[in-house]
């Protein structure tokens, strides 16, 4: 295999990795604590906090919504290692590169 054609397979992936990424920034997920919701991207953004009226004021707010934010984002974590591995998979498969 040329070094051309290896370069070619490179690209190819490196888009792969791209369209992954986007499809990462449209899958959403949800972590809970308390009934505060926080809303986050696959590739990890918080995108929203819902916060019940009941818990407005709560001594303990701030570490719900840090729980909550650290069940959605290993729910993120999750869906990304997935994606990669399924990416991994494709590279494994090109000649040359396994």
């Amino acid at each position: 295999m040329s070094m051309f054609d290896k370069l070619k397979q490179l690209q190819a992936l490196k888009q792969q990795a791209d369209e992954v990424k986007s499809r990462m920034d449209n899958i959403s997920v949800r972590g809970e604590s308390h009934g505060i919701e926080v809303f986050c991207t696959a590739n990890r953004k918080v995108t929203r906090v819902v916060v019940p009226e009941t818990m407005r004021g709560s001594a303990r707010l701030e570490e719900h919504i840090c729980e909550a934010t650290n069940v959605a984002l290993t729910s993120a974590e999750k869906v990304f290692e997935s994606e990669m591995r399924s990416l991994a998979g494709g590279l494994l498969n090109m000649p040359g590169l396994s």
